[in-house]
């Protein structure tokens, strides 16, 4: 009974807290944070008001994990965790953000100024304010309910913010673990709100591997009309594509928590070769976009995949080279009966009433960097994904109900 009072009175709390919602995504949002790649400074000045607001909260700790960048001004790019004490030690449940934003693309596709917010009813509009502004607020008020509550989190609560989320990572959460191996527990309870669907019932649990291979086709270039002095690359790419469909075949299984629930290996862009029609090209390029079961491994993929390569240039006489732009084993799945699927699964009930749903997915997250040091991780939040698109935009309804299921998190015994 004293629960549910409680989280009674954290919701109504929580309600109370929209405009001052509207005003933190009002000042988020007018610092674009963007990473030096980006044509921008980092997150330092986003970070630093960031931590102003957190200390008027009354966060017990603030921890910094700054990765050395001299190619910002101010030679770092911040990361900080921002944490609560617990009644009980024996873990610590982690929210994990980034403060980093992706540039906003063509100005005449926006509606608005990406870097002012727009409020028209439900919703709020700007840069940055879904991706990962919405996760960033949802967490921090749900602290702060507790906090204006006077309640105490079960367990510790810790914030974790990170840079370079859209970029790599390697300043960011990569830093993280690299500096502090033993900063995530085995016990600890870690949601990623950076990712979900629109009624908030999946939980991403697990991520397909990931292989881009560009394939060169080499042969000998002659004219249209006289294909005997030559070797057509184009011909015998066309040929390989063809026979790359077969790995479909040759890697069949089926996992029901991914979506699709197979591995999938597409041929996508191809580069141009000659540019009249009565030339036979010499050279031809193409890729392929491969998206693997984590229950195979990649070397078994790359295996076939170079067996017919090379059956392709026997036939044609051609030589065929290839290249990864990207190549990523999957990281172990978080179990679906793991305990922070479970408490997830009963804060969506509560708050949402919905039945929260393990899924995989075919890209890849931030996720997969603490599932690989052992720990499970899900990613989370209910979002209409406008994330990097002209007038990205996030719900105000959203906000205050992810926060409400993370305060319920916390409150769970």
């Amino acid at each position: 009974m004293e629960g549910t009072i409680s989280m009674e009175k954290i919701m109504k709390r929580i309600d109370s807290y929209r405009e001052e919602l509207v005003e933190l995504q009002r000042k988020l949002t007018a610092i674009p944070a963007l990473g030096p790649t980006n044509g921008g400074q980092g997150e330092f000045e986003k970070a630093q008001y960031l931590k102003s607001y957190l200390s008027g909260i009354g966060f017990d700790e603030i921890v910094d994990y700054d990765a050395p960048d001299p190619s910002v001004s101010c030679g770092f790019r911040p990361n900080f965790s921002a944490r609560i004490k617990g009644h009980n030690k024996g873990k610590t449940i982690w929210v994990m953000s980034h403060l980093d934003i992706v540039p906003e693309g063509e100005d005449k596709l926006w509606d608005s100024k990406p870097y002012v917010i727009r409020v028209d009813g439900d919703k709020i509009y700007g840069r940055g304010v879904e991706d990962n502004q919405q996760g960033i607020c949802s967490s921090l008020f749900a602290v702060k309910a507790l906090k204006d509550e006077g309640l105490t989190p079960e367990y510790d609560v810790a914030l974790l913010f990170v840079a370079d989320e859209e970029t790599g990572s390697k300043l960011g959460i990569q830093h993280i673990l690299k500096v502090d191996k033993d900063i995530f527990k085995k016990e600890d309870i870690i949601l990623i709100p950076d990712g979900g669907n629109e009624d908030g019932t999946m939980i991403e649990v697990a991520e397909k591997s990931i292989v881009w291979t560009k394939f060169t086709t080499l042969g000998k270039q002659t004219h249209g009309s006289r294909p005997e002095s030559g070797i057509n690359a184009h011909k015998a790419a066309a040929h390989l594509i063809v026979k790359l469909n077969s790995l479909y075949q040759l890697f069949p299984e089926k996992d029901p928590v991914f979506e699709p629930p197979i591995s999938t290996f597409e041929p996508t862009k191809k580069e141009a070769n000659v540019p009249n029609t009565n030339t036979i090209p010499g050279e031809d390029v193409f890729y392929l976009d491969s998206r693997v079961l984590p229950l195979y491994k990649l070397e078994d993929v790359l295996k076939e995949m170079d067996r017919m390569c090379r059956e392709t240039e026997k036939e044609f006489g051609v030589k065929i080279s290839y290249e990864f732009p990207q190549k990523e084993q999957a990281a172990p799945a978080t179990p679906v009966d793991a305990p922070v699927v479970k408490i997830l699964q009963k804060a969506l009930k509560e708050v949402y009433n919905v039945e929260g749903k393990p899924m995989g997915i075919g890209g890849g997250t931030v996720a997969a960097y603490i599932r690989r040091v052992g720990v499970p991780a899900v990613v989370w939040s209910r979002t209409d994904e406008t994330a990097h698109q002209p007038n990205e935009c996030c719900k105000i309804s959203n906000i205050l109900g992810d926060a409400k299921v993370f305060a319920h998190i916390f409150l769970q015994k």
